[in-house]
């Protein structure tokens, strides 16, 4: 019994024992627990690019508070670009990041008064440039990391680099793109043309060193005509039937052929189907609204729209969905003959025309039944009449001579009568008054004939007209005679003036002539004395004698008788 408790003892001593000891291995293993490494810790990366890698820290589940340590690097195969302190866990530094290229080392050393415990603390951030093709190493030469204890413990454990391979760009091998088609026959690939002999163009590229096209009716097929010169455009001289096609091109080059475009080509060439233009006026010859049907088909591209035109109105566009869910309703119209002209065109533009002619009836006339003869100036103008149609507007117009007619609208009553009242006082003259019947669905009847009405002044107006008439013309005669013995007076004194001016001018040239007469009168009576002492004269001195003599006498008749003549008018 006591060798058993004994056992018991011993047993219990020795477990004891080895659980002291192995919490004391335990400890010592903790307290050696950190690490520093690199992340990544590896990776694959093109020559000449960059790549960042991070120094961390695992503290092992000990507070830390500082760390320090030193890289190195092969400068042939790795470039340093720049480190930095970006989202590092350490505020103070004891060693400032650096490194040197030249001699392929970084180092550092910093710390942090908050105390650090995590297994991806970031101390620095480094950023290498790969140089050349090869697997570049980066480790630690040295480090440590301090324990928050008070006594600067060194509970680094691991440290562990990193391994990065360089391998140089690798650019495959490339095939031309698909083409990119432009036309400018058919720009549209959804638009359907009426041009059957469509011209396509592309872009040629300095790679590309052979063409395929084809053009069929299959939506994707190999090109099969082939072309050693890239050509930049194919006009299809051969016309193509109605209908849709496909335009198929790829191109090549050292690589191979590349990409294939199926560019859609949508042909119409025929117009729509013939129709012909029906009217419905719901069996009454005065409907100003008749009903139109003018549908037809087209079997390729399909209706697009109608144009409507009637008369010499604007052209109506309908589409051809409205046409086919519902006929056309006409606007009003006038009553008489309208032609009408529908144009279908489908989606390629080609169109086909119908034309109709349709003759509207008008409605009865109204009749004016009472009207005057004669109305006063300033008079109200009451005008009656009657119709075959209650409730219906009646256009009265009313013109004076020499101006333009005014319109205005009246209503019949239940039985049809109405009634019209001028709103405007009527001025002295002559008026005619005519009308027309609009019903409730716009039907129009002709207008009525004219009527005359004379707006006359009233007689006492008449009597004051007649003498302010008179006056006038008692005044205008008696301005006249004034006017008329004024002029009188003023040509007798321009008379007088110039009988004055004539008497004086005459007894100058008077003056004058006897002057000149004398001395012509002296000349030749010294001539006639000349003769008259010649002893003896010839028989033509003679005969020359006898003429100055007489030509002195009657010269000095006449102008003595000319003179008196003129005094005698003078006086």
């Amino acid at each position: 019994m006591i060798n058993q408790k004994l056992k018991i003892i011993l047993h219990f001593t020795l477990s004891f024992c080895v659980l002291i000891f192995a919490f004391c291995v335990l400890a010592n293993e903790a307290q050696a627990a950190a690490s520093l490494y690199l992340s990544p810790p590896s990776g694959t990366y093109t020559i000449g690019s960059t790549f960042p890698v991070k120094v961390k820290v695992n503290s092992g589940g000990e507070t830390i508070n500082a760390a320090e340590g030193t890289l190195i690097f092969n400068s042939a195969e790795l470039q340093m670009v720049k480190i930095s302190k970006s989202g590092s866990i350490f505020s103070l530094w004891t060693r400032e990041p650096s490194f040197s290229n030249s001699s392929g080392n970084i180092s550092f050393g910093g710390g942090t008064p908050d105390n650090f415990t995590g297994s991806s603390g970031t101390i620095i951030t480094i950023t290498f440039k790969a140089k050349t093709n090869a697997s570049a190493k980066v480790s630690f030469s040295s480090g440590s990391v301090l324990a928050a204890d008070g006594k600067g413990t060194n509970v680094l454990a691991n440290m562990n680099g990193g391994f990065y391979t360089f391998k140089p760009a690798s650019f495959p091998k490339k095939v031309p793109a698909a083409p990119v088609i432009s036309s400018t026959t058919h720009p549209n690939s959804k638009k359907w043309y009426s041009n059957n002999s469509p011209k396509f163009s592309w872009k040629i590229s300095s790679d590309v060193t052979a063409v395929k096209l084809l053009i069929n009716k299959t939506p994707a097929s190999l090109p099969s005509v082939f072309y050693d010169f890239p050509i930049a455009e194919k006009k299809l001289e051969e016309l193509l039937d109605d209908g849709i096609w496909y335009f198929h091109i790829r191109f090549k080059n050292k690589y191979g052929w590349g990409g294939i475009t199926h560019r859609k080509v949508l042909i119409d060439t025929e117009s729509p189907e013939p129709f012909e233009i029906i009217v419905d006026n719901k069996g009454d010859s005065t409907n100003p609204t008749p009903i139109l049907d003018f549908r037809t088909t087209d079997s390729t591209s399909g209706l697009d729209y109608y144009e409507v035109k009637i008369d010499e109105k604007d052209t109506v566009p309908i589409t051809a969905a409205d046409v086919e869910s519902d006929f056309f309703k006409m606007p009003v119209q006038t009553h008489g003959r309208h032609t009408i002209i529908v144009k279908a065109f489908d989606m390629a533009g080609n169109l086909t025309t119908a034309a109709a002619d349709i003759t509207i009836e008008p409605i009865e006339l109204p009749i004016i039944t009472d009207f005057p003869q004669t109305v006063q100036v300033g008079d109200i103008l009451t005008i009656k009449g009657t119709s075959q149609y209650p409730n219906v507007s009646v256009t009265v117009f009313v013109k004076k001579e020499g101006e333009e007619p005014v319109a205005n609208n009246v209503k019949t009553g239940d039985e049809g009568n109405w009634l019209f009242i001028y709103d405007k006082s009527l001025d002295k003259g002559t008026y005619q008054v005519w009308a027309k019947i609009t019903d409730y669905r716009g039907a129009q009847s002709n207008l009525t004939e004219k009527i005359t009405i004379a707006a006359v002044l009233p007689s006492i107006i008449k009597f004051g007209e007649m003498v302010i008439a008179c006056l006038a013309v008692i005044i205008t005669l008696v301005a006249l005679i004034i006017v008329l013995i004024f002029i009188i007076l003023y040509a007798r004194y321009r008379i007088f003036r110039w009988r004055k001016r004539i008497s004086k001018e005459t007894k100058d040239a008077e003056k004058t002539l006897r002057i000149a007469f004398k001395t012509l009168s002296q000349e030749l009576q010294n001539q006639v004395r000349y003769f008259d002492k010649k002893p003896k004269l010839s028989k033509r001195e003679k005969e020359v004698r006898d003429k100055l003599q007489k030509a002195l006498d009657t010269s000095e008749k006449f102008i003595s008788k000319e003179i008196k003549d003129i005094k005698k008018e003078l006086e």
